[in-house]
C-alpha cells in the first residue's frame, strides 16, 4: 500500500512539473500535438501506477522523452515560422467581407451548425453581423462584427470618462495575510491590522478577502460567522 503510495506520488509530482512547463493552458486551448502529449502521458504514467513489476524508471523515462521533445519542438516552432506552421497549423478565415468560405469550412471540417453555435455563445444572432470569423489553432473561432453591429465606445459618443480602471492586489486571502503583496505595495501589517476594524474584524482571521487598488481604495469581505474559524 505505502508503495503504491509512493510511486503515485512521484508520478503525480514529475507530471505536474513537466506539464507546468508547457506554459499555462486549458484544455480547449492545447493545440493537437499538445493534446496528444498529454493524452500520452496519462496513459504511460497509468502502467507503472497499477503494475508493480514494473520499474518506476520505465514509466518516467518515456513521459520525460516525451516532455523534453515537446519543448524541443515548442523552441524550435518559436525560431522557425514554417516550422510552427506545420506543427501547429495557420488560422482559418470563415467568414470575409460577411461571405461564409464554404471550401475553407470543407476544408476545416467544421460544420455550419458548428459555426452558428459560435456566432451564437458570443452574442451574434445572425451571419450577417459578422464581417471577419477565424478559425485559430486552439479551435475557438474570433468573430470580429460589422460596426453597425458593435456597441459604439466612449470615443465614438465624444465622451471623455476618467481613466479609473485600478489593478486590484489581495492582501488577505480566507484570513491568510500576503505578506509578498503586502510589500509590493509599501504596506506591512501594522498598518493592516489597524484598518481591519473599520471592516468589524478583529483580527485577519476574520476576513476572507480584502485588496488594495493602485488609488489606495481598499476593499473587504468579511468571514461569514458559520465560515469563520
Amino acid at each position: 500500500m505505502i508503495t503504491a503510495l509512493i510511486r503515485t506520488l512521484i508520478l503525480y509530482s514529475f507530471i505536474t512539473i513537466g506539464l507546468r512547463l508547457m506554459g499555462k493552458r486549458q484544455i480547449g486551448e492545447l493545440e493537437p500535438g499538445e493534446l496528444v502529449l498529454t493524452m500520452m502521458i496519462s496513459d504511460l504514467a497509468t502502467v507503472p501506477m497499477q503494475d508493480f513489476g514494473i520499474p518506476l524508471l520505465s514509466g518516467l523515462i518515456p513521459i520525460l522523452v516525451l516532455l523534453s521533445s515537446s519543448m524541443l519542438l515548442s523552441q524550435l516552432s518559436l525560431r522557425n515560422l514554417r516550422f510552427r506552421e506545420l506543427l501547429c497549423g495557420s488560422p482559418a478565415v470563415l467568414i470575409k467581407n460577411g461571405v461564409l468560405q464554404q471550401s475553407t469550412m470543407t476544408q476545416n471540417r467544421y460544420t455550419l451548425d458548428e459555426l452558428l453555435e459560435e456566432l451564437r455563445g458570443q452574442g451574434f444572432s445572425s451571419i450577417e453581423e459578422v464581417k471577419y470569423a477565424i478559425l485559430e489553432n486552439s479551435g475557438h473561432v474570433s468573430v470580429l462584427p460589422w460596426n453597425t453591429a458593435q456597441p459604439p465606445t466612449a470615443a465614438q459618443l465624444g465622451l471623455r470618462p476618467d481613466d479609473d480602471v485600478t489593478l486590484p492586489v489581495i492582501l488577505v486571502n480566507d484570513g491568510r495575510i500576503l505578506s509578498k503583496n503586502l510589500e509590493m505595495c509599501g504596506r506591512d501589517e501594522v498598518w493592516l491590522r489597524g484598518i481591519l476594524p473599520r471592516y468589524h474584524a478583529a483580527s485577519p482571521a476574520d476576513v476572507f478577502l480584502l485588496t488594495l487598488d493602485e488609488l489606495g481604495n481598499v476593499f473587504c469581505v468579511p468571514k461569514e460567522r458559520g465560515a469563520a474559524q
